[in-house]
């Protein structure tokens, strides 16, 4: 279906399968939802695109692939992906960033960046669709479950903190605040995942996420707890990196 207000995405998808596996295309476009509609209605279709080689009908997109001898497309489901994304890109950012200021590599440096990096971009996820947030937080976080404004609050109290923590700024109030609600956090998730047995998508990634609530889920808060701690105990002890 090729309309003027929209374009399927199976349609490319199939059509890019078919040449990159060597196949001549004719590519029939459906030019409005009434003719895709008509289209399907009149062949006795379910789907859209259809595929025929040599004339004879293979069927939709996900056919197509068992023809090619692929599998299934990779559907939607629990994934640590999004996660893993995060700490890989805010690690090679806190190499990046340790070069570029300090001149050359420091492992607690790089540790401090890449904690407090992560905090800044989990926030910003977060931060993106509050709502969708609150309502997966507040299904097994200890404090949102009983005062739910504080499901709105703790996106902020990440990313600040994050970002306070990155230059060592008002350690004073970005390093307590985050111990407070990454060790609510951590007990959170260890009460439902671990204790409760829940199975639940974990809200770290923002809401909506496919991402499972467990060890990854609890890695973010120990994280923030050990940043913290750390950045109190090189303000008391007035530790110079």
């Amino acid at each position: 279906m090729v309309a003027p207000d929209h374009l399927c995405p199976w349609g490319v998808k199939a059509i890019d399968l078919l040449r990159r596996n060597g196949f001549e295309v004719e590519d029939h476009h459906l030019e409005s939802m009434d003719a895709n509609k008509a289209y399907k209605e009149e062949n006795g279709y379910d789907e859209t695109p259809q595929v025929f080689i040599e004339g004879e009908r293979l069927g939709g997109y996900d056919q197509l692939r068992e023809h090619l001898g692929l599998g299934p497309d990779p559907k939607e489901g629990e994934t640590y992906q999004p996660v893993i994304a995060v700490f890989a890109v805010t690690f090679l950012m806190a190499l990046t960033a340790c070069i570029a200021m300090e001149g050359g590599l420091s492992i607690l440096r790089v540790l401090e960046l890449f904690i407090a990096f992560s905090m800044c971009v989990l926030g910003i996820l977060k931060l993106q669709d509050l709502q969708s947030f609150a309502t997966g937080f507040v299904q097994y976080d200890l404090v949102a479950r009983r005062y739910v404004p504080y499901s709105y609050v703790y996106p902020f109290v990440e990313a600040g903190a994050g970002i306070l923590m990155i230059a060592g700024l008002f350690t004073w109030l970005a390093a307590p605040a985050a111990l407070i609600v990454s060790t609510i956090g951590a007990v959170s998730v260890f009460k439902a995942v671990y204790l409760e047995k829940r199975d639940l998508n974990c809200a770290c990634v923002g809401g909506g996420s496919s991402v499972p609530l467990g060890f990854i889920s609890l890695t973010e808060n120990v994280m923030m707890i050990a940043m913290a701690i750390w950045m109190i105990v090189k303000a008391v002890a007035g530790i110079d990196i």
